[in-house]
This record gives structure tokens, C-alpha cells and sequence, in this order.
């Protein structure tokens, strides 16, 4: 097929008949970054043809999807467009237009059969073992369709079709693909086999983001493209994603579930984004943290693959985690505050949170376990806890003493972690031990076993609540 030469147009498509999950936005962040690289046009158009599955709210849900990770549509249900309405349901005219130039050229006939007949045929087909064609049953003298009843293409040519795909290559299937596949239902609406075909023609579709599953349609949509000598758009057909192990494609059980549910779960769009693109896609250097403008940069066609990615959420996890690395202190404060209670909305104890977390819903886990809680709250626990190893308890109480003594002496404006930990250390290098001083300092401030160090929970502290957490320790072990 001829090279396109217009301007770059691509459009996601997806029906409004339940959540968005990440094989569908995937397509969608292919589509749009595609367009993007070449200063095209990306095109939101909804699919809502499928009346009797089509779940109130669906349509809003898919674009909150997409602008949280940052996708704009240049044309759309809801910004309009040159080729408005983005409905399907809107634009049944068209699709009557094409079907009549079909009836015109004796290539669509009216389906006059009723399910039961249809059902006839088909166990018939099951019982001499062969596969169930309509094409077998065409009416010799149908009915003028009237819109009531089915309206069925008409294969014309019963052959192979051949075609390139810019991922998959050169493609072919055999004749027996081919069949009398409904144009529009009864119920006045078109299917996808033919609904695409006409939205993408009169938008000016140049490339269609797909996956693989519509291989195996392909010839029927050939024979549409021929039968009204029409030009197909590039295929670009991706490969599917792949449940943890990699034996079959990712379902709900191991994943696909709500696409917002990430962002509920505190993901970063950016790492999300990131996650995605590599599921299927890589650059030419061995680069795995990339922002949205770097993919932009890097997307090359050529480097999708063609065999399916995994799903890993430990991957997404880490992509995440190095994204959070990424954001300035004011990003981190939007992100981490909103989880915290107002005791704790602290500049000072963002890094300990960044550091300890892979997503900022891990930090509701840190609120509600208690962990964050000495930093507002005097901690208790049991005078045992304050003793390092074999340390004399006396030799623990003088080294505070020490500790408490380097504080008091410390002006108000030079309490900070970097002062704090160098009079510290400078104790700490006349003891056999750092341990003798560090550890029952950092667990007279804490409370806990597992905690920041000493100097970073002393600075957020501030000087008075220090002095006053290291004198109850003394008092404990006195």
C-alpha cells in the first residue's frame, strides 16, 4: 500500500461499556504520542453503538482516565471538532449514506432470517463438521431493506487478502475468513466492522493504534475498503499485555482492574505513563525512567514489539518510587499533605516519607499503623528498649546527659540535622560505640525499633521537645 503523506491523524476509540483499564489507555497513550511527535491530531471518539451494554458515567470515566495522565484531545465528544459529532450514535446519517452507495452496487442485502432460522444453519454446520458461513444461506431475492431487519455486507471476491501491518509486516489470511457480516442491526445502529470503517474515512484517520485480537477481522475490512474504493489507514497493531506469567492476557484476577484505581492508590500519571509504555515498547538505548516529553521524543513505531509485555506491579512500584525521586519539594508537599493529619504537615518530614514509600497511598498505611506517630506524640515504651546490647545502664544515662547537654548549649537557629549530627558524632567518637549513644537516643525520641535516624527525628522535633523526650529517657532509666 501507498506510503500516507498527510498530516499524522489518529484517534482512540473506546465503547463507554464499562471501567477503562490499562490495555485500553495503553492504545490510547500510543495513539496520542504518536500524533504528538509528528504535530498531528489526536481524536477522541466514543464508540457507544452497543446500546444494551453501555453503563451510564463510562464516558466520563474514560476522559478523567486520560487527563490524568496528561492526554488532550485535539477533537472530541465534549470540545467538538471539523468532524463533529464524536458519538457514534450521533452520526447514524453517515453511516446510512455509505450503506445505501453498498445496496447501490449490490454489495449489502437486507437479512430476512430470523435467530431461529439462523440457529438452524449453524447446528447444521456442527453437524457435518463444517465451520458455520452466512454466506452459504444469501436469500437469492432478499427484501428491500427497510431498516427493520439486519443489513448484511456481501463478499464479493471470496480470496485471500493480503496486507502490511507497520508492526506485524506483511500479513495474509485465506478466504475462509471472509463472510456476510451485519453492516447495521436492526436496531438502526451500525457494528464496529463497519461504524470504524466510515469514522475513520471521514476524519481522516491516517494510523490505527489496535490490538491483535483484530487481526483475524481484517480481511472483512478490506473487503469494505475495496468494495467502496476507499483508502485504509496504517495499521499498527500492539501487542497485548500479559498477566504475571505470561501465559495469557492480563485479566481481573491479575490486575486489570479500575484504570482511576492508580490514581486512588497515590501513582504518580507520569509513572503510570511510563509503566505503560514500556509494556510493549522500548527505546533504542536501555534508558527505564522517562518522562512524558522524553517518550514523546523517543517513540519510534519500529521499536513496538510484537510479542506480548507482563504485567508487573512490582515494576510499576519501582518506575514510581524513582519517579517520586524526580518531584521537587513542592510537588512532594501537594502530594504527601493531603494524606496527613495537620500535626504532621511538616516540610521537614517529607523526605523521611518519600524515602519510605513506593506510592503516596502507602503513607494512609503509615498513618493508620501508628508509625508516624512519635512525631506528635510522646512515645512510650520500656526502659529495656533504651539499653544498647551489653551497655552499662549508667554509661546510658551519662552518654544522654552528654547528648542533652550539647543540645541545651546549641542556639535555637543553629538546630538543624546538619549541626545536630556533627556534636553528636563528635560524642559518639569517645565511646567504644556509636551504638552506646545513637540508639537509646533515637529510641528516647521514637519509640520505635525501626525509625529515622536521631538527628533527622531531633530537627523535626524542634529543641524544646528533644530536651524533653532525652530527660523522661533519663528519668526511665534513673
Amino acid at each position: 500500500m501507498e506510503k500516507q503523506t498527510q498530516k499524522v491523524v489518529t484517534r482512540f476509540a473506546p465503547s463507554p461499556t464499562g471501567f477503562a483499564h490499562v490495555g485500553n489507555i495503553r492504545t490510547a497513550i500510543y495513539a496520542w504520542t504518536y500524533a504528538k511527535k509528528n504535530n498531528g491530531t489526536f481524536i477522541l471518539r466514543i464508540e457507544d453503538t452497543d446500546k444494551v451494554r453501555e453503563i451510564d458515567g463510562s464516558i466520563e470515566h474514560i476522559m478523567k482516565c486520560l487527563k490524568w495522565l496528561g492526554i488532550e484531545w485535539n477533537e472530541g465528544p465534549d470540545i467538538g471538532g471539523p468532524n463533529a459529532p464524536y458519538k457514534q450514535s450521533e452520526r447514524l446519517e453517515s453511516y446510512l449514506k455509505y450503506a445505501k452507495i453498498l445496496i447501490d452496487k449490490g454489495m449489502a442485502y437486507a437479512d430476512p432470517y430470523t435467530e431461529e432460522e439462523v440457529e438452524v444453519f449453524r447446528k447444521k454446520a456442527d453437524e457435518e463438521k463444517r465451520p458455520f458461513l452466512y454466506r452459504d444461506h444469501r436469500p437469492d431475492n432478499p427484501p428491500v431493506w427497510d431498516g427493520t431487519m439486519p443489513l448484511r455486507f456481501k463478499v464479493k471476491d471470496i480470496k485471500s487478502y493480503e496486507w502490511d501491518d507497520l508492526v506485524r509486516g506483511h500479513l495474509k489470511a485465506g478466504p475462509e475468513a471472509l463472510d456476510d457480516f451485519i453492516l447495521i442491526k436492526s436496531d438502526g445502529y451500525p457494528t464496529y466492522n463497519f461504524a470504524h470503517i466510515i469514522d475513520d474515512l471521514e476524519m481522516g484517520v491516517t494510523h490505527v493504534m489496535r490490538g491483535d485480537e483484530f487481526i483475524s477481522s481484517t480481511p472483512k475490512f478490506l473487503s469494505v475498503y475495496e468494495a467502496l474504493d476507499i483508502k485504509r489507514p496504517e495499521y499498527v497493531t500492539l501487542p497485548p499485555i500479559m498477566g504475571a506469567d505470561g501465559k495469557k492476557k492480563l485479566g481481573k484476577r491479575d490486575g486489570a482492574k479500575d484504570f482511576l484505581e492508580y490514581e486512588k492508590e497515590g501513582y504518580l500519571p507520569s509513572a503510570m505513563l511510563n509503566f505503560l509504555a514500556f509494556i510493549g515498547w522500548s527505546p533504542k538505548d536501555e534508558k527505564e525512567i522517562i518522562t512524558p516529553n522524553e517518550f514523546i521524543n523517543l517513540f519510534d513505531i519500529k521499536q513496538i514489539h510484537i510479542s506480548g509485555g507482563k504485567y508487573n506491579e512490582e515494576k510499576l512500584d519501582w518506575i514510581n518510587k524513582e519517579h517520586i525521586k524526580l518531584l521537587p519539594q513542592n510537588e512532594l508537599e501537594k502530594y504527601i499533605f493531603p494524606y496527613l493529619p495537620k500535626e504532621l504537615q511538616n516540610e521537614k518530614i517529607i523526605p523521611i516519607i518519600s524515602e519510605r514509600i513506593t506510592k503516596f497511598g502507602d503513607i494512609k498505611n503509615m498513618v493508620e499503623s501508628g508509625e508516624l506517630d512519635f512525631f506528635y506524640k510522646e512515645p512510650v515504651y520500656d526502659a529495656n528498649k533504651l539499653i544498647y546490647k551489653d551497655t552499662p545502664k549508667e554509661k546510658i544515662i551519662n552518654n544522654l546527659k552528654d547528648a542533652l547537654n550539647s543540645i541545651e548549649m546549641t542556639e535555637e537557629k543553629d538546630f538543624h540535622k546538619e549541626n545536630i549530627k556533627i556534636f553528636l558524632i563528635e560524642l559518639t567518637d569517645k565511646l567504644e560505640n556509636r551504638g552506646e549513644l545513637l540508639h537509646p537516643m533515637r529510641f528516647a525520641l521514637s519509640g520505635l525499633d525501626k525509625s529515622p535516624d536521631p538527628y533527622t527525628i531531633a530537627d523535626i522535633l524542634g529543641k524544646k521537645e528533644t530536651i524533653n523526650r532525652l530527660n523522661k529517657a533519663i528519668s526511665i532509666l534513673s
